[in-house]
């Protein structure tokens, strides 16, 4: 919640709707990766490394509560 309260001055500094949709696509997947006890930045990193090989019909597995670091 405190990532919350400091960003609220910049959330009216995002520039367009679309920059808003973006923050807000951020900001949940950060914080959906610490709700699931998963390191936001190695899950992410990992992610983005797998999707261009990864097939569209297991996109499940990329998801943080589905996430582990041993690969």
């Amino acid at each position: 919640m405190r990532s919350v309260a400091i960003g609220r001055k910049n959330y009216l500094f995002v520039g367009s709707l679309t920059g808003g949709r973006a923050a807000a696509i951020a900001y949940t997947l950060i914080e959906t990766a610490k709700l699931n006890g998963v390191d936001p930045q190695a899950w992410l990193a990992d992610t983005l490394a797998c999707i261009p090989d990864h097939k569209i019909t297991r996109i499940d597995d990329l998801l943080p509560w589905h996430w582990r670091t041993e690969k």
